[in-house]
């Protein structure tokens, strides 16, 4: 088909206005930024990532999107988007012993670094129009300061509004916080947002607790519970074959219910589900070891390694241990699983995605919370104080409610997304430049959500 300029207009005008019409355009793109501890290997955050992503492609197509990460080559290359780090290393910091010596390169060589990395942001962030910080629990000082810790939530935080940005915290988690400097950030970074959701009410409290007044925000679910139906592998037929059980194992996680932990609770952890998983095979069922973040692998090693010694005659082949390289492998096996026992957030709220029955072993609040939403509190069991005995007791409860279970899950699952369409529909509305059109959320085959998650 050829192009046929208007009589009336010459080549020159024509050109003039044609480049005018796409410089309009862009004016109208939506710019959003994504900050996150993303592309650094937790199935959980990679999953959150992807349902915002898909849910920006589906309502603001012609987005422009930029993820300040902990691993932005892993998430250039997974969503094909525009990232950068979250803490760029400026110049390697040698470590001295002499205290005088580190003081000395702190300040020669650590301040001018900062000042560098709040001027890099705000080149990163001059003409965005939302900073978005999706999910997860990112309010916390349990393991860093930095990086994708509270200072540099804050930094960028402080930056988007400096930049003119609307800054919008959606469905966090909170806690827990420590030191008086994290709870400062935590705190003064919320305080700046246009928009402030947490994904249950046990964060709410928590972070009125701590002194920020909390009361009159949102509460929505996880975003993962957004992910789209057609991502979502059908479950598989139990006809005919033993049940598998998956075991979702996690490394030691005791900063997240104490300060100062010791290994003596993640010894005697390791120790009941060893005593859990003999007792599962010794009554002719299957076990698949699960993983929710690729740190996991070495505790899926020392399991085995225990369960070994402990059971030198057990049948290898009923031990299902397959790599998990992304969201989909864990979606992907745990699609083949009856029944779940599981300790990381997300290994737990993606088998409720797949409406699976499921027992939480939980270290943190959010654990507790999320299974009491659901309706299942009872299937919850503190990591503390974990023995075998009282999992296999509360299995058996599960596998015999396993049918009224399902369908309980099924509708929690479903007004979890429902809400969560409600507040998508809220965020994208407040964060669109005045040309900007929300398009309405279609139906989409599987190939189309999955293009436009990747492009």
């Amino acid at each position: 088909m050829s192009s046929r300029i208007p009589s009336r207009c010459s080549p020159g005008k024509y050109r003039r206005r044609v480049d005018r019409k796409a410089k309009e355009g862009r004016l109208n793109q939506p710019k959003i930024g994504l900050f996150g501890h993303f592309g650094a290997g937790n199935l959980g955050n990679e999953s959150t990532l992807q349902a915002m992503l898909c849910h920006l492609r589906r309502r603001l197509p012609d987005a422009d999107v930029t993820c300040i990460c902990s691993g932005p080559e892993t998430v250039t290359t997974a969503y094909n988007i525009t990232a950068v780090p979250s803490r760029r290393a400026v110049v390697k910091l040698w470590a001295f012993p002499n205290p005088l010596a580190r003081l000395a390169r702190n300040v020669l060589v650590g301040i001018p670094s900062e000042v560098y990395r709040w001027l890099k942001g705000l080149t990163t962030l001059r003409g965005t129009d939302a900073l978005i910080i999706p999910g997860t629990g990112l309010l916390t000082d349990a393991y860093t300061l930095f990086n994708w810790g509270p200072y540099d939530m804050f930094r960028w935080s402080v930056t988007a509004k400096l930049c003119g940005c609307k800054l919008f915290f959606v469905s966090v988690g909170a806690g827990p916080v420590y030191s008086r400097i994290g709870k400062f950030f935590v705190k003064a970074a919320l305080s700046l947002a246009d928009f402030r959701s947490y994904r249950d009410h046990s964060t709410l409290q928590y972070l009125n607790d701590l002194g920020f007044r909390a009361e009159n925000d949102m509460v929505y679910p996880d975003l993962v519970f957004s992910l789209p139906e057609t991502l979502i592998p059908h479950r598989h037929s139990g006809k005919g074959r033993r049940l598998v059980v998956g075991l979702g194992l996690m490394e030691y996680a005791g900063k997240y219910s104490i300060e100062r932990p010791t290994n003596s609770v993640h010894a005697a952890y390791l120790e009941a589900l060893v005593g859990f998983v003999k007792w599962l095979l010794a009554r002719e069922y299957n076990v698949r070891l699960l993983i929710g973040d690729l740190a996991d692998t070495p505790v899926t090693r020392e399991f085995r390694s225990l369960l070994r010694e402990q059971s030198g005659t057990h049948e290898e082949e009923r031990v299902i241990d397959e790599p998990v390289a992304s969201a989909e492998d864990l979606l992907s096996q745990l699609a083949a699983t009856d029944i779940v026992v599981a300790t990381r957030f997300h290994n737990v709220l993606l088998t409720l995605l797949l409406n699976k029955p499921v027992i939480a072993i939980s270290f943190h609040h959010k654990c507790s919370s999320l299974m009491s939403q659901m309706g299942i509190g009872d299937y919850c069991l503190d990591i503390n104080g974990l023995n075998a005995e009282n999992l296999v007791g509360r299995f058996c409860q599960i596998e015999k409610n396993s049918g009224q279970l399902r369908s309980m899950i099924r509708e929690k699952v479903k007004n979890c997304r429902n809400a969560l369409d409600e507040q998508y529909l809220i965020i994208f509305r407040d964060m669109c430049p005045g040309g900007a059109q929300i398009a309405a959320p279609a139906v989409a085959t599987r190939e189309s959500t999955n293009d436009s998650i990747l492009s």
